[in-house]
């Protein structure tokens, strides 16, 4: 899929100066629905492009907004998977996900997880592929509180669209020529030396933010 992606990004780079931002949250709201689509095609080259000022503004406002605008998009795309999985439910998607892309084998390990260790896997599993997009089915068949998913969603993508951007921004910054399967590929690599790390900071963060919050709430309970 990268290879096929990858030879069609010159032409849209073409057009980044104008429809950059606009690329990047219809293509990130696509990656975090349950349509597979991968992330690091986006928000790599959005770096990228940004470091090059080729997003219609300077290299640090353009990245800056990119990472924002590619949230947002993460958002939407979060928000189809939950309200998919409220209305329709687990059996049906069991029965006839498939049709959406969405196979028996992920959806069962993406319930397990969020069933064994609750609302904050949301957060967590935005920085584990495949499971990435699938957690927010889980959320929306248990009809987990809104406000969480978004805030849970939110810093998940977040951190996970800032790596990839900034990333790109890095090899736009230091290289000169590269064609964009190279940029892609070479990022992607970059992303996932240090995804263990990040993961492991983001279990830390959840488990003290648990703590806190057990704590506050028996304090002032």
């Amino acid at each position: 899929m990268l290879e096929t992606i990858a030879s069609h990004l010159d032409s849209i780079a073409a057009l980044a100066p104008t429809w950059g931002f606009v690329f990047i949250f219809v293509f990130m709201a696509i990656e975090s629905s349950f349509i597979p689509f991968p992330s690091e095609v986006v928000m790599i080259p959005a770096g990228f492009l940004a470091a090059r000022g080729e997003l219609a503004m300077a290299p640090v406002p353009a990245v800056a907004l990119a990472i924002a605008i590619g949230i947002a998009g993460s958002l939407l795309g979060a928000y189809v998977n939950y309200y998919l999985a409220l209305w329709v439910g687990r059996p049906f998607l069991e029965k006839y996900g498939k049709y959406f892309f969405i196979k028996p084998e992920p959806l069962a390990k993406a319930c397990e997880i969020f069933n064994r260790y609750g609302a904050a896997t949301t957060f967590v599993c935005r920085l584990i592929p495949v499971i990435r997009q699938l957690i927010s089915l889980p959320a929306g068949i248990s009809r987990m509180n809104l406000a969480s998913f978004t805030l849970f969603t939110g810093l998940g993508a977040g951190i996970w669209t800032a790596i990839l951007a900034f990333v790109g921004y890095a090899i736009g910054r230091s290289t000169a020529n590269i064609t964009y399967l190279e940029l892609i590929t070479r990022g992607k690599a970059m992303a996932s030396a240090n995804l263990p790390l990040v993961i492991a900071a983001a279990v830390v963060l959840t488990v003290g933010y648990f703590f806190v919050h057990k704590f506050l709430k028996k304090r002032l309970g």
